[in-house]
């Protein structure tokens, strides 16, 4: 089964398996947050939050549809907070660089 639309990334395969866990669960729950928090053992607030992350994680996907692979992860690793915007604009504008020079 492909879980692509033809006109991108296929984004499934670019969350992390704590993000597909967490959407299963999600699922599972017919979408209650509130019975989310009690499961996670965590605030409504911060179920809230990582939920909001996941969908601008999937929307970001499909924005960087014609992104290259490395490109895709870079973003993800935005949203999810494991590199700062200033880190990100530094790898992208290198690797950006790189990649122009490659096809001189």
């Amino acid at each position: 089964m492909s879980t692509g639309n033809g006109n991108g990334p296929n984004w499934l395969e670019h969350l992390e398996d704590e993000d597909i866990a967490f959407l299963k669960r999600f699922l599972l729950n017919s979408g209650s947050l509130k019975q989310m928090a009690a499961d996670y053992g965590v605030s409504y607030p911060t179920v809230r939050l990582r939920l909001d992350r996941l969908i601008q994680k999937v929307q970001l996907i499909d924005e960087q549809a014609k992104a290259d692979p490395f490109q895709i992860v870079l973003g993800t690793m935005l949203t999810d907070g494991r590199i700062d915007q200033a880190g990100f604009r530094k790898l992208n504008d290198a690797y950006l660089n790189q990649k122009q020079k490659d096809t001189q």
